[in-house]
């Protein structure tokens, strides 16, 4: 009998060898956390006698931990019947879970590099509804890698049976390694720099040395200027955080190919010491975000996020590189990519957009001004009453500030628009994270319009598009109000008739 004819009233177990992986990822994690105790008990104690009890502790926890997975594991089962893929776990508290396979719309594969060496993947089972709790879900943590494979093909036979067009299968995109070059110029870089800052002052603090490296700090640049050493510091920061960005890169994309598989769905596959494997259906398939953060953008590229239908907030946030269907590529690649990936002849994101009027401008310059006026005008305040330094400070922070700020409004500016393309409503906006949404027309649920009072004299109103898919809700900011309520009328028609036949004015 093959594996895929499995009787369906049969439990299956998970593989015993997670009970192993528990154990060696305790290990690991007593041995990071043994070194620096084993060092601070020695200063209070004969070293071997801080060893031994370093020891101790961590068979304790070996131990424990693992006989703990392995009471798991006993308890643990799992069956995949003709109807219902069901799951029994737990001693104390036995949960007892299934969903139905007519509901299942995911079957996500992940394998750390522990799991790999193994031959063990997670399988993430999924429904897509939009339940609290993880309830649509189905965790199996581990089973063999061809398990895991049965598993998302058996599980997924029914969407395959209801492909339209199995022509269309296919590899869809691959990764180019030149992509590499965006990674260091995303956000991503500095936040690593400033980690790997922080890192190195807490592990010196471990040990016990903080004050030594302090000073070693301290006596490289003795004789240099204290705005030369800041400058070194922070470019050893940046060149760190480059390296981190680089070697993340390299992690969560090498080995990338998107594909459509024959049933209409699409299948994610990256990773390089943990691999992904992450599926998405495309009948819950909305539309596409293209995002592009500043750096990324001015390198002329973009990443592709699928707006898809039942993916909850809570699972949104744990998951969020689920829905990246592209990592940043140039702006070319993602067009084709977006087209292949709707199916459509020409991508929607790469259509003309209608810029929004002037008022729009002054808005975002009004508050690009005020957010700097602001904190020059508390530090006016503090210099006059504390100390003429402050003085000097807001001065610098009026120079340097008001300029970057009329730049960024300019150019948020310049990014807003609105457009129709076929079957798809298009909106754009954002500075320093440019975001162009291409959202079906047929997903639009409601309209949101909002006119503040100061959106009113200037004539302008915003559009938000509700939709039970990806965020729920994208926005066309500060359109023309005439302009804008003709283009929700005209992209989703019946919603705002009504409210258009009335001549209805906003609420504030």
């Amino acid at each position: 009998m093959s594996d895929d004819a499995r009787p369906g009233d049969e439990w299956l177990r998970l593989d015993p060898r997670t009970v192993l992986v528990t154990a060696l990822v305790l290990a690991g994690a007593a041995f990071g956390a043994g070194v620096p105790a084993t060092v601070g008990l020695a200063g209070s104690m004969p070293f071997p006698v801080a060893c031994a009890w370093v020891v101790a502790g961590a068979v304790v926890l070996v131990g424990g931990g693992a006989a703990t997975d392995w009471v798991r594991w006993q308890r643990t089962r799992y069956r995949i019947g003709a109807e219902r893929a069901e799951l029994h776990t737990g001693l104390l508290l036995v949960k007892r879970r299934s969903l139905a396979r007519e509901r299942i719309r995911t079957v996500d594969l992940t394998a750390n590099p522990l799991l790999r060496v193994l031959g063990l993947v997670k399988v993430r089972i999924g429904t897509g509804e939009q339940t609290g709790g993880g309830e649509s879900t189905l965790e199996l943590d581990a089973v063999r890698r061809a398990e895991g494979e049965r598993l998302r093909r058996v599980l997924l036979a029914r969407v395959a049976a209801a492909d339209p067009d199995p022509a269309a299968a296919g590899p869809l995109a691959e990764l180019d390694p030149r992509w590499i070059r965006y990674a260091p110029v995303s956000f991503v870089a500095p936040l690593l720099g400033g980690a790997a800052a922080g890192a190195v002052m807490q592990v010196s603090e471990w040990f016990g040395v903080q004050a030594r490296v302090i000073h070693w700090v301290g006596d490289r640049f003795e004789e240099t200027p204290l705005v030369w050493m800041l400058a070194v510091l922070v470019a050893a920061a940046c060149v760190a955080g480059v390296v981190g960005a680089l070697g993340l890169w390299v992690e969560m994309w090498w080995g990338y190919r998107l594909e459509r598989e024959p049933g209409g769905t699409l299948r994610v596959r990256r990773g390089l010491l943990t691999s992904r494997s992450l599926t998405l259906e495309e009948r819950r398939l909305r539309g596409v975000e293209l995002h592009e953060p500043l750096g990324v953008r001015l390198c002329r590229a973009a990443r592709i996020d699928a707006i898809a239908t039942g993916l909850d907030k809570g699972e949104e946030a744990e998951h969020a590189d689920h829905k990246t269907l592209l990592p940043a590529a140039p702006r070319a690649v993602v067009d084709q990519v977006a087209a292949r990936v709707l199916r459509e002849p020409r991508a929607p994101t790469a259509a003309p957009l209608t810029s929004h009027p002037p008022a729009a401008r002054t808005r975002r310059l009004r508050w690009a001004l005020a957010t700097v006026l602001l904190p020059v005008v508390v530090l006016l305040l503090l210099g006059w009453w504390l100390t003429p330094v402050l003085l000097y400070v807001a001065g610098g922070v009026a120079v340097v500030g008001a300029p970057v700020a009329v730049v960024l409004a300019l150019d948020a500016y310049r990014a807003l628009g609105h457009g129709i393309a076929g079957g798809y409503l298009l909106a754009r906006s954002g500075t320093m994270r440019r975001t162009t949404v291409a959202l079906q027309r047929g997903g639009v649920i409601g309209w949101t319009v909002k006119q503040s009072v100061f959106q009113r004299r200037a004539g302008v109103l915003t559009l938000t598009a509700t939709t039970a898919a990806g965020s729920g809700a994208y926005s066309v900011y500060d359109a023309a109000q005439g302009e804008g309520l003709a283009f929700a009328a005209e992209a989703v028609p019946g919603l705002l008739g009504a409210f258009l036949e009335e001549d209805a004015t906003p609420e504030a």
